[in-house]
Order: C-alpha cells, then structure tokens, then sequence
C-alpha cells in the first residue's frame, strides 16, 4: 500500500528564523565513484570523405575546410603534447599552441584541429606553414602557426567520443571562448551547404567539410565526415624528375604516381607552382634517392628516376581521357611523419 505524504515537510515559517541544513553526513565508502576514462596516449583521427557535392538536411552542419596539418592536442596534467596525424610528436615545432594550450584551463583534454599559416586575406596557405616549419622534414618553431580545433574528444578525465557530434561541439565552444590567439574555434557555419561552398571558392578557399551531427566520432574514413573541394588537390609519390634546360640545378618537372593496389602508375607531371630555390631543393633532394629499376616507365629523353619516397600535393583542376593531371601545379612536399594520403586509383 502506498504511504501518504506528510501533512508538512517541516519547513519553519517565521521570518526571524534562520534555516538550517542537516550536518552533511560521512562517505559511505560502498557508495559508487563516477568512473574516469584513462585518457588515451593517442586516437587515430576521424577523416573526410571526399564528396561532390554537399549534403543536404538538418543532419548536417558545415564548417570552412582548413589547408594545413592535421594535429591533436593533447593536455594532459603535468604536459602538453602535439601530435600528427600519424602519431609524431611535434610539441617543439608549435611551442605558441603548447602554451596556449597549458592556458585553456581544463586540467585534461584533447582537441582534433589543423595547424595551419593565414595569408592577408585570412585564408590557410600550406606552402607558408612548410615555409614556418623549415621545409619537408623542418623542425623550425612555426611561431606564425594557429591552430584551428574543430573537435573535442576527451574533457576532464571523460572520453566523450561516444558523443554525438552535435553535443560535442556545444562542449568545444564552452571550452575555446577566445577568438584570437595561437588556438581558435573552428566556425560551423550556418548556410545552405551548396551556397557556402560556391561562396568558398569565389573567396579562393579550398572547399567546405561537412560533418553529420548525430554521429560519434569515429577514426578513419566513414562518410561521418565529407569534404567537398573547389579545386582538386591531392598527394602523389614523386618518381622521378625532367632537368631544366633554361636554370642548370634545377628540374623543370616532377613526375607523379597514384597507387593502384600494389603498384605505382604514372598520372603526368607537374611544371608549375615551385619558384627557383624550390626547383633547385628538389633536384638536390632527389638525386640523393636514385633507383636501379624505376617503378613505372615514362616516355622521355632526360628523364631521371628516383625512389618513389616524397610526397608531393599537387592542385590540378581535372583528369584528362587517359589517367593524366590536368592544369597541374605544385602546392608542396608532404611531411612522411604526418601520414598523408597518397591517391589511389580504383
């Protein structure tokens, strides 16, 4: 039989008594703890599939994508590490983000963002972030560097991973109130994803990022996450180069390969996009590399082969009918370190 509630709970009603509480009470120590994740020494990162056109519904939410490298931040309680994508720690190379880091106020977290170098007009240029950093293989402090989270994936002794995306980001704006500074916020932008991103490319960005907000974060390719590009950029293997004829030292052009299972094909070359001291450090760079038996074959007089060990971004606006880049141009050496994608042909 249910018990009747009480005809008073007890509460004084004179004005000119003061309320007092119950002495609070020992521990029980059967009483449970809330539990505490072990924070993790590393998450392999959640990453973008590529898409052609932006998705559609109140699913999703957008943000502007970022051209630099792909970091996590890592505060722990008596350090602060920096680590790459591929797991190497570059604290040393970005000591502006540790500190500003140490000055966030949470006593654990991780943040998943990309570094990345602002030109005047405030967008992310790779080349000038590998110019900060020293060049392929630099180990130069990029003072210059912001770091631009987007994701929050451990807080205060809490693996919040399992978090949809949206709740997530409510706790990354919590955390990162400032908007200046080595560390910033990422904006998700309210708009219709097809307007962003033609607004994205009249401005000369690179394209937007689109991410499901239902979703936990999940590492590896899912389709949780897409990017949709203005302009085509990829990673290839630099397999060799043509000299130049008009600046002795120099190449004139790269020659590029995709993977296609457990081969290399050749997909053309790229002239452009690499000013005189670049054209020169190549050369240099990959004369110390030569092959004996070159993994693809290239019609050509003056060609030079080499092994098949620097990655290379290449910017190209199309494919051409038989495999080839079109209107290629050279944006950069990609950091071996950082894991980078190297194109794949289906």
């Amino acid at each position: 039989m249910a018990k009747r509630p009480p005809k008073s709970i007890g509460l004084r009603t004179e004005p000119d008594l003061p309320l007092k509480s119950r002495a609070p009470a020992a521990r029980d120590p059967k009483q449970p703890r809330l539990p505490f994740d072990p924070m993790p020494d590393r998450i392999e990162p959640c990453l973008a599939l590529l898409a052609s056109k932006p998705p559609t519904g109140d699913d999703w939410a957008f943000e502007i994508k970022w051209d630099g490298y792909r970091l996590a931040v890592h505060v722990e309680p008596t350090k602060v590490r920096i680590l790459t994508r591929g797991g190497h720690d570059w604290t040393t190379r970005f000591s502006a983000i540790e500190q500003a880091a140490k000055d966030l106020g949470a006593a654990t977290m991780i943040l998943d963002g990309e570094a990345v170098v602002l030109d005047d007009q405030g967008r992310s240029d790779f080349g000038a972030l590998q110019n900060a950093l020293g060049g392929r293989g630099g180990k130069r402090n990029a003072g210059a560097a912001i770091f631009y989270a987007f994701d929050l994936l451990y807080l205060d002794g809490h693996d919040i991973t399992r978090m949809d995306q949206g709740e997530r980001r409510m706790l990354l704006e919590s955390v990162l109130t400032e908007k200046d500074g080595p560390i910033r916020l990422s904006e998700e932008i309210e708009a219709d994803g097809e307007i962003l991103l033609q607004t994205a490319c009249e401005h000369g960005l690179e394209g937007i990022i689109a991410k499901h907000r239902r979703r936990p974060y999940r590492s590896g390719r899912t389709g949780d996450w897409l990017k949709i590009k203005c302009v085509q950029s990829e990673s290839f293997v630099v397999v060799g180069y043509e000299p130049s004829t008009t600046m002795p030292g120099a190449v004139a052009s790269l020659l590029l390969a995709a993977r296609k299972g457990d081969t290399l094909v050749y997909v053309g070359s790229v002239g452009t996009g690499f000013k005189d001291k670049v054209a020169r450090s190549l050369k240099q760079q990959l004369d110390l590399m030569p092959i004996e038996h070159p993994p693809v074959r290239i019609k050509g007089k003056n060609i030079v082969y080499s092994r098949p060990e620097l990655i290379a971004e290449i910017e190209f606006r199309a494919w051409t009918g038989d495999g080839k880049l079109r209107h290629a141009s050279f944006k950069g050496l990609r950091d071996d370190s950082e894991a980078p994608d190297m194109y794949e042909i289906d």
